[in-house]
């Protein structure tokens, strides 16, 4: 709309202008699997999981070119006459520093998402852990087992050898094999030693008497 004000044109334009911004973030969490145990023989067990996620998120929002201020003009509304016209109009008499309120948004969050989930059924767990127990027992046993074969025939072995005369030399590297075995008479051996030189000294009649002895006990 357009009037005539003293000779003056003067023409109103209202203008409004709204902006705004809307920014949304979110955290999505993944529930994983089961952590699963496997104990050999086919045996599974699931026991609880927990997850701890920390995260940190970030925004910003600018505009650029940056202007904090914005100069203002201030007319000249002298009315000197008093006819209700400005004696002056459109005149700027100065420039007033105007704040723009244009700030630039920074943000940041900073958290941590846990989640913990567990089976339900108590009783198939624990069976599950007994027989785990019981695989892990066996291993061990089949374990030991293999080991005192191993012991015996090395004694068997190493006994043969140092028997008939053969070892290691002690600056051998494989002299420790067969050096905590042991050569010791066998039961018995030396009892049958002392009873045959015995024998060896009596006399023929004396002999003949132990054997007549012995005949008669058996």
């Amino acid at each position: 709309m357009a009037t005539d004000v003293g000779g003056v044109s003067a023409t109103a334009n209202p203008i409004a202008n709204s902006s705004g911004s809307v920014t949304n973030q979110a955290i999505q969490v993944l529930q994983g699997p089961y952590i699963t145990n496997t104990y050999g023989n086919g045996i599974q067990c699931q026991g609880a999981t927990m997850n701890i996620t920390p995260y940190v998120t970030g925004g910003m929002a600018f505009k650029r070119p940056y202007e904090a201020y914005y100069d203002d003009p201030v007319y000249n509304m002298a009315d000197n006459d008093d006819d209700g016209i400005p004696d002056n109009p459109g005149q700027i008499l100065y420039y007033m520093p105007t704040r723009t309120n244009q700030t630039d948004n920074y943000n940041l969050s900073v958290g941590v998402s846990a989640t913990w989930s567990r089976p339900l059924d108590k009783t198939l767990q624990e069976q599950c852990k007994q027989a785990a127990q019981a695989s892990i027992n066996q291993m061990v046993q089949l374990t030991a087992n293999k080991r005192l074969d191993f012991e015996l025939a090395r004694l068997k072995n190493c006994g043969e050898l140092k028997k008939a005369g053969i070892m290691f030399h002690p600056k051998s590297p494989y002299y420790s094999v067969c050096a905590d075995v042991m050569l010791v008479q066998p039961a018995g051996v030396v009892l049958l030693i002392c009873i045959v030189l015995a024998l060896m000294r009596l006399k023929k009649n004396q002999l003949k008497k132990f054997k007549q002895m012995v005949l008669q006990k058996i």
